[in-house]
């Protein structure tokens, strides 16, 4: 089982944020002013030799003989992929201008409800994608867009504390083992520094909402990742599993899929803090300016075949939202992809906040810069 490593759910900055901000105070770009295409001009039968696919997605989320396989199997003229490192690269690309060439992309479910709030979002027609069936029913009731109306959910998954078993004195149960490490693990402790997630342990060991807009609740987490700071050994979004294969770090926060507890040694853990944790979802969605929206629902629905489904959680270790999918994956001892769809609906769902999301901004750069 391979493993690409990206960094997949940088929040959007103040200048991406602001952009939305303008898009709405021009009087544009909301959902209710711009023309969508009807059902009834879709066509379930169209000629997908006529259309082609621009697609722009995190390098390694896909198989690499997709778009052979697509021009095979759909018929569609041609298929190309371009690749962006961060959903803030991502949403750069496709707020830029009236129509940024792309057909389908992939970003996380926050990012997809901030475009469909711009209005610059097709809704799913699915009555072109009958592979829904395939999802998981609680993959149908996300937060963020309760019944996949402009989005569809790729992969999925949870935040804990990722931790060496042999080398703790005390296996971690709570946010606050990390936040106030015990003298055997003071600065054997890394965290992640992608804002959300930054803020994510301290908000659920103080009892707060991961979506909380308050200025009280967000300065009381910037106090404790103040007070954290010193007992670190640094903050890593990427290599934290390296750190504590090594034995460098003994206990790290991190996204489930990157805990390596399938090591060969088996002395790598993870948990979910008492306090509970997130829900993360990464989708797939459909610009409204495609001119190949027949096309982009084949695409989705062809992802949505199991075989195809399947090679996500096989290949970049993250669970899919499809049941038909998951059925055919052999999960390995010590593997994290066993976690039922119930565990991951017990995370709360990170949401888009809109302008909020600068205070989330600030935060890290004044916790990073201190």
């Amino acid at each position: 089982m391979s493993r690409t490593r990206f960094t997949r759910r940088l929040p959007a900055t103040m200048a991406v944020v602001g952009l939305a901000l303008a898009v709405a105070a021009c009087g544009g770009g909301s959902s209710e002013e711009t023309t969508t295409v009807a059902a009834d001009q879709l066509k379930p039968n169209a000629d997908l030799s006529k259309q082609s696919l621009q697609v722009t997605v995190w390098e390694g989320y896909l198989p690499e003989e997709l778009p052979k396989r697509v021009k095979e199997k759909l018929k569609v003229e041609n298929m190309n992929i371009a690749y962006h490192d961060t959903n803030e690269t991502a949403m750069a690309k496709l707020t830029a201008s009236g129509d940024s060439g792309v057909d389908v992309a992939f970003v996380s479910g926050q990012y997809a409800q901030a475009l469909n709030e711009q209005g610059l979002l097709e809704p799913i027609h699915p009555e072109l994608i009958p592979n829904l069936a395939n999802l998981y029913p609680e993959a149908t009731q996300l937060s963020y867009d309760k019944g996949n109306k402009y989005s569809v959910p790729y992969t999925w998954g949870t935040t804990g504390i990722c931790y060496r078993s042999d080398l703790v004195k005390t296996p971690p149960t709570s946010w606050n083992d990390l936040l106030k490490p015990p003298a055997w693990a003071d600065k054997k402790v890394t965290m992640m520094t992608t804002e959300r997630w930054l803020a994510l342990p301290a908000l659920k060991a103080l009892g707060y909402s991961v979506n909380t807009d308050k200025d009280e609740e967000i300065e009381k987490v910037r106090e404790a990742l103040m007070a954290q700071k010193p007992h670190l050994l640094t903050y890593d979004d990427t290599t934290f599993g390296d750190r504590l294969v090594s034995g460098e770090a003994l206990m790290v926060e991190a996204w489930d899929g990157w805990c390596p507890t399938t090591n060969e040694k088996q002395n790598i853990k993870f948990v979910v803090p008492k306090e509970g944790s997130d829900l993360w979802v990464d989708t797939m969605v459909i610009m409204k300016s495609s001119k190949n929206k027949e096309a982009a629902h084949a695409l989705i629905n062809y992802i949505l075949d199991p075989e195809i489904h399947s090679w996500a959680a096989e290949n970049i270790n993250y669970k899919v939202p499809n049941k038909a999918a998951m059925d055919r994956v052999k999960i390995a001892p010590g593997s994290l992809l066993g976690i039922t769809p119930a565990e991951l609906l017990n995370g709360e769902s990170i949401i888009d906040l809109g302008q909020a999301s600068t205070k989330y901004s600030r935060l890290s750069a004044d916790v990073k810069a201190k």
